[in-house]
């Protein structure tokens, strides 16, 4: 089937309402419009790109682990969570008590995410590991009742406070095991002549309009998303997240998925798709190369500290490993006094390596703040 000439379904009746079925996808695909060859071109190498230059960061886990926690903070912002990325990068006990239920939330997405990935090794991904990541995103935050790691066994809707005034109603409970099948054999059917970039574009929409569970569905496809460049190889790990593009514009993401279900306009969502593969490519390929040059800087500073420049690397590569520090830490981590610890911090603070955000005399805690502001 041609993309241009793609039918998005037909609503059904279902109890005082009406619900919409979207058309399988597990077939062939092709396209006469150039212009989307041309997108898939660029995204393709951009994504190439950012695999490869990915090597030369001196933590690339660091790098994961911030990018995951900037997805979770952004993701979690689309549902309206408010936790911030200098807030999620602190231990639990350092949250204020007010703020620790949003701070769960992030906290949640990002042990889905890791726990995902790491499934992947034993469990294609499908149903069942996207339950198991489902069951992990809502344990103990709000949606912990609503069925967490177990697809919906009643209908429900996007937008609006009721099925009486809702804007989207996606297809009936009773659908679900046969449109997840279809979803899970265009995944992983090899003999489709479809390029894995256009394959995700359109099962990230699928996904959204099956909208499988009762919470949690936008989290879940966001992330189904990092999991799919991970499992097809198209990166060697999880380093894209497509949260910012999407939160940037929210209004524009969710007219384009409508105008796929309103007007079967399949080829604008899949353009705007991998136009943001392609920019979020491009900005983490620029901000490794800002981690690269932040390295560099700290090490040429450092070096003319004489005695101190030993402890002061030492302390440089954990801030890349860590970037929230007390000066405890400092002594463990060096190996140094309570006294040659504090004194160390200092210097790094009075380059702007170390900013001090408790606000306290005494337990201060430090961040690596140029780090951070790389993911802001």
């Amino acid at each position: 089937m041609k993309i241009e000439d793609y039918i998005s379904g037909h609503y059904e009746d279902g109890y005082r309402n009406r619900y919409f079925v979207p058309s399988k996808i597990n077939h062939e695909w092709t396209w006469a419009d150039s212009s989307l060859s041309v997108l898939l071109e660029r995204a393709s190498l951009k994504l190439g790109e950012l695999n490869s230059l990915a090597g030369f960061v001196p933590s690339i886990d660091l790098f994961i682990h911030l990018h995951i926690i900037k997805e979770s903070v952004i993701s979690s912002k689309i549902e309206g969570t408010k936790t911030e990325i200098d807030e999620a990068v602190f231990p639990e006990e350092e949250i204020v008590p007010g703020h620790r239920d949003d701070y769960i939330e992030v906290k949640n997405y990002t042990r889905a995410l890791n726990a995902s990935v790491e499934r992947l090794k034993t469990l294609p991904l499908s149903t069942p590991l996207l339950n198991e990541a489902h069951k992990i995103l809502l344990e103990g935050v709000r949606g912990e009742r609503k069925q967490p790691g177990e697809l919906r066994r009643s209908q429900n809707w996007i937008g609006g406070s009721s099925l009486s005034d809702t804007v989207f109603i996606p297809p009936s409970h009773e659908l679900l095991n046969g449109m997840m099948g279809d979803l899970e054999n265009f995944i992983h059917n090899d003999s489709l002549n479809i390029p894995q970039l256009i394959k995700i574009a359109m099962a990230h929409y699928q996904f959204e309009t099956i909208h499988p569970y009762l919470d949690g569905n936008g989290r879940i496809g966001r992330l189904m998303i990092t999991l799919f460049l991970v499992e097809k190889r198209l990166l060697d790990k999880p380093l894209l997240y497509l949260s910012y593009f999407f939160e940037k514009n929210r209004n524009l993401y969710y007219d384009n998925l409508t105008k796929v279900r309103t007007a079967n306009d399949l080829m604008q969502w899949i353009k705007y798709f991998l136009t943001g593969i392609e920019q979020v490519s491009v900005q983490s390929i620029d901000t490794l190369r800002k981690i690269l040059d932040l390295k560099d800087e700290i090490d040429k500073e450092t070096a003319s500290w004489k005695r101190r420049s030993s402890s002061a690397r030492t302390l440089s590569d954990h801030l890349f490993q860590n970037p929230v520090v007390k000066i405890k830490d400092v002594q463990r981590v060096c190996g140094l006094s309570v006294k040659a610890s504090g004194d160390l911090v200092r210097a790094f603070a009075e380059k702007k390596f170390l900013t001090e955000v408790s606000g306290q005399t005494r337990y201060q805690i430090f961040t690596f703040k140029p780090y951070l502001d790389l993911f802001r």
